[in-house]
């Protein structure tokens, strides 16, 4: 399967983008959905988390309890090292194999901490999606109810656009564009990744 794997900052337009190419067939694996799922009710992992942080790491319903979690390895760097050497191989384990599943031409992985993870080797392309962090802070305290300063937290607690546009084959802009530009671009990707998989697939 071929992949291009998507990221971008927090209030880069991520979702946004990957709808646009949904919308052209294309099959999309979203990683916060995947983490998701290595941890539902019943999980090896969600048992493995139970059994380190306790039962009260479960809410009445006996899924996760989010809050409780981020609030035990926040200030905490083993805890947090610890949960993300269990996590972290499955989620990638599982995203891998969705991708596989995919029965578009190719396919959209959609990982928000590529760069942060070093993941950028999951896809034969990397996708950019680019604003300045100006355009961050204020989408994201719009979006989330969030104050600036919460805003400004999350984006030094991330990779900056300068690493992130290192590692990337392909860059959106999702700023200051008319919907018929950002179309036109989402297009000439979508047509440039169709003959990529094509070449692909006859080299296998």
């Amino acid at each position: 399967m071929y992949i291009v794997a998507l990221t971008g900052g927090i209030g880069s337009g991520k979702t946004t983008i990957a709808n646009r190419f949904a919308a052209l067939g294309i099959d999309i694996i979203d990683a916060d959905l995947v983490a998701r799922q290595v941890v539902e009710p019943g999980s090896l992992a969600l048992s493995a988390i139970a059994a380190h942080f306790g039962s009260d790491i479960l809410d009445e319903k006996r899924e996760l309890n989010r809050r409780a979690l981020r609030e035990r390895i926040f200030a905490n760097p083993d805890e947090k090292a610890w949960l993300n050497a269990l996590l972290h191989p499955l989620i990638r384990e599982e995203m891998m194999r969705q991708c596989q599943q995919a029965t578009s031409p190719y396919c959209l992985l959609v990982v928000p901490l590529l760069v942060e993870n070093r993941l950028s080797g999951l896809g034969q392309r990397v996708l950019v999606i680019d604003v300045d962090e100006a355009v961050q802070i204020e989408r994201t305290c719009q979006r989330d109810q969030i104050s600036q300063q919460q805003a400004e937290a999350i984006l030094a607690s991330q990779a900056n656009r300068d690493e992130r546009l290192a590692v990337a084959d392909d860059v959106i802009v999702n700023q200051d564009r008319s919907e018929a530009e950002l179309e036109h671009e989402i297009l000439t990707l979508h047509q440039q990744y169709l003959t990529f998989a094509t070449q692909q697939a006859h080299t296998q």
